[in-house]
C-alpha cells in the first residue's frame, strides 16, 4: 500500500501541474531540447532530362545509372526524378519549366540540343541551378559539363587498328558537332598509331538514337569495306549489325558486350557518377559555381573496358599504357604534328591542342575520308 507521505507528494505534484506552477518545458509552451534543434532540411530535388529511352545500354542508360548511384550515395538528403524521350527544342523547354514548377533546384539536361532551351529557362529561374551536358554556353546559374570521350575513342582506335584486315574502319556518326568530330578524329589517330595504313569512313544518321538508321549506316559501311565499326550514336544497333555480319565493333557509353559477344572489341564507357556526386554536393554545401567542367580518364569518368583476350596482348598493353599516361598526365593525344585530310597542318610539331582547339573542331584528320557536314549550330 502507498504510504501517507507518498500519497501527499503525489497529490501536491498533480495539483501543481494542473495549476501551472510546475511544468516541464513542453507543457509551459517552451521548446524542448528536441524542438529547439533546427527542423530537418527538405531533400534537394534533382531532375534529369533525357533525349532517349533509358533502356539497358548507351548514353541515356549511363546517365540514369549515375542518377541511381547518387541516390544511394546521398540517401534522404536528395530526391531525384527523370524524364526520358524529351525532344530537343520547345518540348525540352516545356519539360524543364514544369520541373522547376515541381520544386526541383538542380536540373541536368543531357544532350547538346537542349542548350538554348536551358539558357532561356535558367534566365527566368535564378534560384535553380542548371547543368548542361556537352554544351558550351553558360550563365550565372547554368554550368556546362562534358566527358573527354576522345580519350576512350583513341584507345578504341588502337584496338581497331590492330584488328582490322581491310585497313578500313567505319564510324556511324550522330550529329557533326565538335565533340563527335573530335571522337572520330581520335579514333583515326589511335588506329594510325599502330597501323599507318588506316582509313576511316563515316556515315551520318543525323540523330542520336535511331536503331533502323544506325543499322542501315552500319551495313553501308561494311559493304564499303569496313571490317571494324564504331559509333557516336546511342543504341547497340551498330554492334548487333556487326555481330550478324561476322565483323568487329565497339560498344559506347556503357558495357555492350552482351549485344554482340563475338563482335565486341571493347566498350568506350562514361561513368557520370563522380561528376554528378560533386555537383549535388556543391549545391548542398552552397559551393556551386558556374563554368565549364570537362572530365576524363584522370577523374575516373572515361575508360575503355571489356577488351577481349582475342586482342593480342601487346595491343592491350599499349591501351593500358595510354590509359596510365592519360591518368598521370604524361600522355597527350592531340600533339603535333597533326595534318587534316586536305594536307593543312592544324598542329605544328610539338604544339599541343588546348581545350579551345578541341571544342571547336570541324575538320577531319588525315586518313578520314570526306568533309565534315555543317553542324548547323
Amino acid at each position: 500500500m502507498e504510504s501517507t507521505l507518498f500519497k501527499f507528494r503525489k497529490y501536491v505534484f498533480t495539483a501543481l501541474r494542473v495549476t501551472g506552477f510546475f511544468c516541464g518545458a513542453t507543457l509551459c509552451g517552451l521548446p524542448s531540447q528536441a524542438q529547439s534543434r533546427s527542423a530537418p532540411r527538405e531533400p534537394l530535388k534533382v531532375a534529369f532530362v533525357y533525349v532517349g529511352p533509358v533502356g539497358d545500354g548507351g548514353w541515356t542508360f549511363a546517365h540514369d545509372s549515375a542518377r541511381k548511384a547518387i541516390e544511394r550515395k546521398f540517401g534522404n538528403r536528395i530526391s531525384t526524378s527523370s524524364v526520358e524521350m524529351v525532344k530537343e527544342g520547345v518540348d525540352s523547354e516545356r519539360v524543364m519549366r514544369d520541373l522547376v514548377a515541381q520544386g526541383n533546384k538542380l536540373i541536368f539536361g543531357t544532350t547538346f540540343g537542349y542548350m538554348d532551351s536551358m539558357l532561356r529557362v535558367a534566365a527566368d529561374n535564378k534560384g535553380v541551378k542548371f547543368e548542361h551536358a556537352t554544351g558550351y554556353k553558360t550563365a550565372e546559374n547554368l554550368r556546362a559539363y562534358d566527358a573527354r570521350t576522345h580519350e576512350s575513342a583513341y584507345m578504341a582506335g588502337i584496338v581497331a587498328g590492330a584488328m582490322t584486315k581491310t585497313n578500313v574502319l567505319g564510324v556511324v556518326g550522330a550529329l557533326p558537332i565538335p565533340s563527335v568530330v573530335r571522337a572520330i578524329n581520335s579514333i583515326a589517330l589511335g588506329a594510325q598509331s599502330v597501323n599507318p595504313k588506316i582509313t576511316v569512313r563515316v556515315v551520318w544518321v543525323s540523330d542520336w538514337f535511331n536503331p533502323p538508321k544506325e543499322t542501315e549506316a552500319a551495313l553501308s559501311l561494311m559493304n564499303a569495306g569496313a571490317d571494324v565499326l564504331m559509333q557516336t550514336t546511342d543504341s547497340p544497333a551498330v554492334l548487333q549489325a556487326a555481330e550478324r555480319a561476322g565483323k568487329y565493333a565497339f560498344g559506347l557509353e556503357s558495357d555492350m558486350t552482351h549485344y554482340g559477344p563475338h563482335a565486341h572489341l571493347g566498350s568506350a564507357v562514361i561513368n557520370w557518377e563522380p561528376y554528378y556526386a560533386k555537383s549535388v554536393n556543391d549545391v548542398l554545401e552552397g559551393k556551386w559555381v558556374t563554368g565549364q567542367a570537362w572530365w576524363g580518364v584522370k577523374e575516373g569518368v572515361v575508360d575503355l573496358i571489356g577488351v577481349p583476350d582475342k586482342v593480342p596482348a601487346p595491343v592491350r598493353a599499349q591501351v593500358d599504357a595510354v590509359r596510365r599516361g592519360l591518368k598521370e598526365g604524361t600522355f597527350v593525344i592531340w600533339q603535333g604534328p597533326v595534318v587534316d585530310n586536305a594536307g593543312k597542318t592544324v598542329l605544328a610539331k610539338g604544339q599541343v591542342g588546348d581545350d579551345r582547339f578541341l571544342n571547336t573542331m570541324q575538320f577531319y584528320v588525315k586518313g578520314v575520308e570526306g568533309r565534315v557536314p555543317t553542324a548547323g549550330k
